[in-house]
């Protein structure tokens, strides 16, 4: 809706129309909310039914005996690593691997899944190059 169709829709209409509908302005029984999803539905005879489907259920794994803490503060120091690349991940945790088998004659390029490479995303949760993915 440009700007003088609004203007003139709230001349012609009342500008009280044209502001939020909250609940200051509707009838007592409306409640906006907060955006909470609903864990059932009215019945016909104004009764609320809980459907135990639409409950969410958080899975929490245990954590007695964890050392760390749920929080790091700001103020914490800066760790004095840099941040990993892939290429140094690469060096650190497969090419020793490769190296190895290399030296051994173990080592055969058609079979990379030894070593994590994965030749598809499919199934993954997280995919690394997603069908939107821009090229």
């Amino acid at each position: 809706m440009g700007l003088l169709s609004g203007l003139a829709r709230g001349l012609v209409r009342g500008a009280d129309r044209l502001s939020p509908f909250t609940s200051k302005r509707g009838p007592r029984s409306f409640n906006k909310g907060r955006g909470a999803k609903r864990l059932g539905v009215l019945t016909s005879n104004k009764k609320f039914l809980l459907i135990r489907e639409m409950v969410p259920c958080f899975v929490v794994p245990d954590l007695r005996g964890f050392k760390l803490k749920p929080y790091v503060s700001y103020r914490a120091p800066e760790g004095s690593e840099p941040a990993p690349t892939a290429k140094a991940l690469f060096d650190e945790l497969v090419a020793p691997r490769i190296q190895k088998d290399v030296k051994e004659g173990a080592y055969d390029p058609n079979n990379l899944e030894k070593y994590g490479f994965e030749p598809t995303q499919e199934g993954k949760l997280f995919q690394l190059f997603p069908k939107n993915y821009v090229r």
